[in-house]
């Protein structure tokens, strides 16, 4: 005769609960799909320092881009073509490759005008690049 007790037998958890598996896929998923973007659209832009500045640069021999919000781009107050811009850069930078060149965009301008002329130095060769700003105006609090 078989006893039979109020004991029940131990039993071995025979499938394993992902749930917590794959929410952390999906979190890894989302943070992936957030980055990658940022990551593979990044320009690599040298900042100049004064610390490793071997001697100062004469004004007089520095290039300005301005592009305003109307995409009109002027070379040193000419006003000039995209492709005229690149031609007369490359020039300039062949006669002498120590040539600073310094963007000034207007506040309103597209990102992407500005990028293009940050690759059209690129491309000529142009490392020595600034972008001129002026500092933000403080707010005016009433008392």
């Amino acid at each position: 005769m078989r006893r039979y007790s109020s004991r029940q037998n131990l039993q071995t958890l025979t499938e394993i609960n992902i749930t917590p598996l794959l929410d952390l896929a999906f979190v890894l998923l989302i943070i992936f799909m957030i980055t990658t973007p940022l990551i593979e659209n990044s320009i690599e832009l040298v900042v100049p320092t004064s610390s490793t500045a071997k001697k100062s640069v004469d004004p007089s021999e520095v290039l300005t881009i301005s592009i305003d919000k109307n995409d009109v781009m002027k070379l040193n107050a000419e006003i000039v073509t995209p492709t005229d811009l690149e031609a007369r850069l490359a020039t300039l930078h062949a006669a002498n490759p120590a040539t600073a060149v310094v963007v000034r965009p207007d506040r309103d301008l597209a990102v992407q005008k500005f990028v293009s002329v940050m690759d059209i130095l690129q491309r000529i060769g142009i490392t020595k690049v600034g972008v001129m700003t002026h500092p933000e105006q403080p707010v005016p609090t009433n008392p």
